[in-house]
């Protein structure tokens, strides 16, 4: 009882790493083997608890762990389906950061520990991934306790000093690097969901019989890649060898043969060539005339980083990248070798060399080596540094390895010993003879200190014997040869030339390119013979295609362009939004220009099978995106469900309510691939509206393409209303003329979108209406116009070529159920068939004044608008308020305040034939018929009993 009451009183502290294995060897360093351990959620994620001095004070440390990444993204439920969106609209869709199913009882295990801790340590590797898995661990432990204070803990190998040293020395987590993580996982995930739905949707359409099983990928790191070994292969089929000859000359003295070499090398004319040969055969005496000594060195293998791990383990040992890395990993939670993905070949200054070599010393194959290099180690260091992590080296000795884990670790040890050691050493001899004024050379090694490659099998390097000659000899050779030869094309990539072209273009990092390449080869778009890759049919087809369109996606720029840029995010150069929006559209306009230019890749693959099949791009189930709606998801342009008509509707429904109804006078409707301009750029695209001539102004074209948002002009004419959702009839009345009123979720959706109706489509020629200055708003304050409903008129501006081009008029106001009024603004003509003002007037009457003294609110508690009287009489040029959307009747004279109708008032000055209020009831009743004789009710004149 006692022990537990200390237990609780103790600082308690979270550790998280990456792997279990790795938690249980950190807790075994810390704990010195006293951990105990207990059952988590997961089975394969253990809780191992120990008490630690650490901030001054005895903790209880509770170590578990993750397995890799435990979040990931995706794209919200309206955009998973492959057909449920066009790919491009991937490019912006919305994404969501989810726990998968088989990670939720990791994250159970998570917020139900760290709500009883203080303190929260991160242990996962040190490198970017990792940095962003400690964030993802940190954003679910925060969630469950917020005020948590977090520390990070730097390693660089699983050792009791390295975690020692590590837990005294804690630091915070960095975000940038954790960003930088984010921005190349939502990348991936856009760029390669976009590329392959479309690659695979078509491909396999196009050509079934070959492609129809098929997973078309593309990734950004992966192409290139791809592009490489193709790149390569086309080199060897389109090389075409060149015959050379040479002259060789060869000798025999005390028994050794000799071989001298020409130092022209090779001529590619024989007729030429044979002339030398001719003077040689002449006048064959030979002279020496150098023998010159000097040493040479072979020199030792550099300190072992991650690329050159990946290229040895595959040259030397036969062994593929990726299987060498899982390898590798798992020795590094063995606590055997150093953290396994490092840039850095420099061994630190300090470095404890000495006792990593004496770990080594009781091995029977390379102990005694070990024991001769243990008091002067020398290592020999490269220019490289990530300034995270020493150089890949071992850390614990071990004998009871088997297969391929036995190899690569020896190979690292052996390696580690020979970076140590000293050069190889020996002395080369070269001779150089002179026949007839040509130049010969011999040359020959002797071998005189092995040194690192008595521990080091993968190299040889060995004897080479040659003659004794002396200067001046004169010799006749056994025999000069004129010998024929051709030119040879490049060999085919390996694995480690690959990795070493992937590294030298920056397409992917050192931890990734094993990944990469594993993946064109599950694709097939590779295959390996004799440890060559060779380009498949499809590989060969899509780099072909795409290079056909003068994008060179196979290319690496665009990924290398995104690493660097990773890099000024680790930096603090560049931030995470700036990136996103820059890669973003750089690949969406590649996108954009691959599926215009889709026949090219077709005619590509169809070299390789056949004639492609007629493809039809089936969009039935596709929803094309208008603009964002307030809930982030997107407006998309749907048909009613009668079919008979259309509407914007919020992907997002039901969750989300919000549409705009559009009336049956629209026969047909398609979003355009044009953005407006008008509005924000890349937010809202245009629509082309087909019309019912009988059913619109004469003004609008009945094929008309335009924005919804911004084009105010065509919303009026149509009695278009942006604040609808679903449950909203679509609107039969006239169109409100409060045009400052936009629909919240528009709003909300779109900062910066304009309500001007000023913007000319790109589509068709300029738009043949648009209002001046304001929508509704003329210059002249003092005299309005009138239209034969009695309502201030709507002054527009003729933008049809003609005539009267620019010229102004009014016309009635309220849309689809105006009158036919109509006069130009300058009185010239008037062509309306009811009354007409006898003098052109301004309409300004018809929006609030800007001048307005006081607020008045209307029956409907918004805010009334100012208008002025323009018919003959004795109120005439007087002003009043009324209310705004013209929904109540609400009243009252501007210079008589009060005398407005109120809410109470409101129902004694309606008309007699609407239902009135009883003043004591909230329930309308209708009004009791009344006898014509009498007046009483509750009977009538034939009726009455006061006759």
């Amino acid at each position: 009882m006692k022990n537990t009451l200390v237990l609780r009183t103790m600082l308690k502290i979270l550790n998280v790493a990456e792997k279990n294995d790795a938690a249980k060897s950190i807790a075994a360093h810390l704990s010195k083997g006293t951990s105990r351990m207990r059952n988590g959620d997961s089975p394969y994620n253990k809780i191992y608890e120990f008490e630690y001095n650490l901030f001054n004070q005895k903790c209880l440390m509770v170590m578990t762990s993750v397995s890799g990444h435990l979040l990931a993204l995706e794209f919200s439920k309206q955009f998973k389906g492959w057909k449920s969106c066009d790919p491009v609209e991937l490019f912006h869709a919305k994404i969501e950061r989810f726990c998968p199913d088989d990670y939720q009882k990791i994250k159970r295990t998570l917020e139900r520990e760290v709500r009883s801790c203080q303190k929260l340590i991160i242990w996962t590797d040190c490198d970017r991934e990792g940095e962003n898995i400690g964030y993802e661990i940190i954003d679910v432990c925060t969630a469950a306790r917020s005020n948590l204070d977090v520390y990070r803990a730097i390693f660089s190998e699983i050792t009791t000093p390295s975690i020692t040293r590590s837990i005294r020395d804690l630091k915070r987590p960095n975000r940038l690097v954790s960003d930088a993580v984010e921005v190349r996982k939502e990348l991936d995930l856009r760029i390669g969901a976009a590329f392959t739905r479309f690659q695979t949707l078509r491909l396999t359409k196009v050509f079934p019989n070959q492609l129809a099983e098929n997973l078309i990928s593309y990734g950004s790191c992966q192409f290139p890649t791809l592009g490489f070994v193709v790149e390569r292969y086309k080199d060897r089929e389109n090389f075409i060898a060149e015959p050379f000859w040479k002259l060789v000359v060869y000798h025999e003295k005390d028994g050794q043969k000799v071989e001298f070499s020409w130092d022209r090398v090779r001529l590619f004319d024989y007729q030429v060539c044979e002339m030398f040969y001719n003077r040689l055969i002449n006048n064959p005496n030979a002279t020496v005339q150098s023998v010159t000594n000097k040493p040479k060195s072979k020199w030792r293998p550099v300190a072992l980083d991650t690329i050159e791990l990946e290229k040895s383990a595959s040259r030397k040992l036969k062994i593929s990248a990726k299987e060498t890395m899982t390898i590798a990993e798992k020795l590094y939670t063995q606590g055997l070798i150093s953290y396994p993905r490092t840039e850095t070949n420099i061994f630190p200054k300090d470095f404890n060399l000495r006792g990593l070599i004496e770990n080594q010393i009781n091995d029977p194959n390379w102990g005694e080596f070990a024991q001769r290099i243990v008091d002067r180690p020398n290592p020999r260091n490269g220019t490289k540094s990530d300034q995270a992590h020493p150089p890949i080296h071992p850390t614990k000795y071990t004998n009871g390895l088997q297969g391929n884990e036995r190899k690569i670790y020896e190979f690292i040890v052996r390696q580690f010993l020979a970076c140590c050691s000293a050069d190889a050493r020996g002395s080369e001899t070269t001779v150089t003879i002179d026949i007839n004024n040509e130049k010969f050379t011999a040359s020959g090694l002797m071998v005189l200190e092995r040194n690192y490659l008595d521990v080091y099998p993968y190299e040889k390097w060995s004897d080479k014997e040659i003659p004794i000659f002396e200067r001046g000899h004169v010799f006749i050779p056994k025999s000069i040869n004129l010998k024929e030869g051709k030119t040879e094309p490049p060999r085919l990539l390996t694995e480690a030339d690959l990795i070493a072209l992937m590294e030298k273009h920056g397409i992917g990092t050192d931890a990734t390119h094993a990944e990469h390449i594993e993946t064109i080869k599950e694709r097939r778009y590779v295959t390996i013979e004799q440890n060559l890759f060779i380009p498949a049919e499809l590989g060969l087809g899509l780099v072909e295609g795409y290079d056909s369109m003068g994008y060179a996606m196979s290319k690496p720029r665009l990924r290398a362009e995104l690493e660097k840029d990773l890099q000024e995010i680790c930096a603090g150069r560049k931030t995470k939004e700036q990136v996103l929006e820059a890669q973003i559209k750089a690949y969406e306009d590649c996108f954009k220009d691959a599926r215009s230019n889709v026949e090219k890749l077709d005619q590509a693959l169809s070299k390789y099978y056949g004639a492609p099949t007629l493809f039809v791009e089936d969009t039935s189930n596709i929803l094309p995106t208008v603009f964002e709606c307030a809930c982030k998801s997107n407006m998309v342009l749907r048909t009613k469900k009668d079919g008979k008509g259309f509407y914007l509707g919020c992907r997002g429904y039901p969750s989300c309510n919000n549409a705009i109804w559009f009336p049956s006078s629209v026969k047909q409707a398609n979003v355009t691939d044009e953005y407006c301009q008008n509005c924000h750029p890349k937010r809202v695209k245009k629509i082309r509206f087909k019309l019912e001539r009988s059913a619109v102004n004469f003004t609008i074209p009945t094929d008309y393409t335009t924005c919804v948002v911004c084009d105010v002009e065509f919303r009026e004419a149509l009695e278009i209303d942006l604040t609808q959702n679903r449950k909203s009839v679509p609107p039969t009345q006239s169109y409100s003329n409060n045009q400052s009123t936009q629909s919240a979720y528009i709003s909300s959706a779109s900062r910066s979108y304009s309500t001007s109706s000023q913007f000319q489509s790109r589509t068709q020629p300029q738009s043949i209406l648009s209002t001046t200055n304001s929508s509704m708003s003329n210059d002249d304050d003092s005299n309005p116009i009138v239209c034969n409903c009695n309502e201030p008129a709507v002054l527009l501006t003729v933008r049809k070529d003609g005539p009267n081009q620019g010229k102004q008029f009014y016309k009635c106001s309220k849309g689809q159920n105006q009158c036919d009024f109509f006069i130009w603004a300058d009185g010239a003509a008037n062509t309306s068939t009811g009354n007409t003002p006898t003098r052109p007037v301004s309409n300004s009457n018809f929006a609030r004044s800007q001048q307005n003294s006081r607020t008045v609110s209307c029956n409907c508690n918004q805010e009334a608008k100012l208008l002025t009287v323009n018919k003959s009489g004795p109120n005439q040029g007087r002003k009043f308020f009324k209310c705004a959307q013209f929904s109540c009747d609400f009243f009252e004279w501007e210079d008589m305040p009060g005398s407005g109708s109120s809410s109470n008032e409101f129902s004694r000055k309606k008309s007699p034939k609407s239902f009135q209020k009883s003043k004591n009831s909230s329930v309308n009743e209708p009004k009791r018929r009344k006898c014509g004789n009498c007046g009483e009710e509750g009977h009538n004149r034939k009726n009455c009993p006061n006759q």
